[in-house]
């Protein structure tokens, strides 16, 4: 063997590593992937695995790539938001270590609270519009936001609510070339202009967090309808209300006026995601604490709970005109549907390439990448 070889040869064994966590049971499967419980061998420490099949993935491996680069750049940064703490490779594998959230999904979360009120829902919206504008700060879109990727940390009662799930997510090359045209994510948080096949920037994930703040007052979105092709024409039409007038009753207008400002057929009237903590009905809630570091913009992108933040006292009800009456009757009455919607994907993206051909868009499959079908890390 010639020394060159050798070298390369030595270099090689040098990078392999013995691995340094074992696996448990499967928390969820999806077409590439699947993701399970992994322990750290010397500390013991708990994680969640997402683990992808490279024979599956090839031709997609951009997609991983992708998702371990935005990790990187917002893992630490932002309390809300899901950390990636180690990553590798195995002949047949990809691996993405990441934080694991043990304490469920928001809604069940909710459901399984003694009381809900307004108050705590702006508080919850907060936290997610705080971590949003962290992210477009440094130029990264979410692109998948809705109350499946939103989990608690811990089960403790006063555990972070994260952010998880960046399969979807872009980086936006430069402030100047603001625009995407990947159709994806989960149809009944889309935006209009995402159905429409129309460039898209940051404002997609202010539309999910107006449809968020709508269904987590409750417990319906804005465009549910009998069928997926009725919602998304509804969607791309703006056709929504707040209805029944029983279910809005104790609801405040300064939040109905929140949720107008961010439901806006032009993505140019929405509210910016720091202009959407400035809103009344999210600026009482502002933390005590400084704000998280703002991240260095992402310039090139890869190719190939709450805290719930104990909020100051909460303002006399009357003063800040917010309705005080308990919203978890109508959320826990409205949950067996919302859960049913929720997890629909497959079927509402053949609908929605059937609506972006009725739109006038060019007749070609949808794209349909990994995350769409693999459920957040838990």
């Amino acid at each position: 063997m010639s020394q060159a070889a050798q070298q390369a040869a030595a270099a090689a064994a040098a990078a392999v590593r013995p691995c340094e966590y074992k696996v448990g049971k499967v928390l969820g499967e999806g077409t590439y992937a699947k993701v399970k419980m992994a322990y750290h061998i010397k500390t013991g420490q708990a994680y969640a695995c997402k683990i992808f099949n490279k024979q599956l993935m090839h031709g997609r491996e951009h997609m991983v790539l992708n998702e371990i680069n935005i990790l990187k750049k917002v893992s630490q940064g932002h309390p809300n938001l899901i950390g990636l703490i180690d990553y590798f490779e195995s002949a047949n594998n990809l691996y993405l270590i990441m934080e694991l959230c043990s304490g469920g999904e928001l809604f069940y979360r909710i459901c399984n609270r003694g009381h809900y009120f307004e108050a705590d829902a702006a508080r919850i919206v907060r936290t997610i519009c705080d971590a949003v504008a962290y992210l477009h700060d440094a130029n990264i879109i979410h692109r998948d936001l809705k109350p499946e990727n939103l989990l608690f940390r811990t089960p403790d009662e006063d555990s972070d609510l994260m952010i998880a799930d960046f399969g979807l997510a872009r980086c936006l090359e430069s402030e100047a070339f603001p625009m995407l045209t990947t159709t994806c994510g989960t149809p009944g948080f889309m935006s209009p202009e995402i159905l429409q096949r129309k460039p898209y920037g940051k404002a997609v994930d202010l539309w999910a967090i107006g449809v968020i703040a709508y269904f987590l007052l409750v417990g319906y979105t804005p465009f549910d309808r009998n069928t997926t092709a009725e919602e998304i024409q509804a969607i791309v039409s703006g056709d929504w209300t707040f209805s029944p007038k029983e279910y809005w009753a104790h609801v405040s207008e300064t939040a109905k006026d929140f949720i107008r400002h961010l439901l806006k057929l032009d993505p140019n009237e929405r509210l910016t995601a720091r202009q959407a903590l400035a809103h009344p009905w999210l600026a009482p809630y502002a933390p005590a604490v400084p704000a998280a570091p703002v991240p260095e913009p992402v310039d090139v992108p890869v190719t190939a709970t709450e805290t719930v933040h104990s909020a100051p006292a909460a303002p006399n009800a009357a003063t800040r005109g917010m309705a005080p009456g308990d919203l978890l009757p109508h959320i826990r009455a409205n949950s067996k549907s919302a859960a049913d919607k929720f997890r629909s994907a497959v079927r509402t993206m053949q609908a929605a390439a059937h609506w972006a051909k009725l739109l006038g868009a060019p007749a070609v499959n949808l794209p349909m990448p990994v995350e769409e079908h693999l459920p957040a890390a838990q």
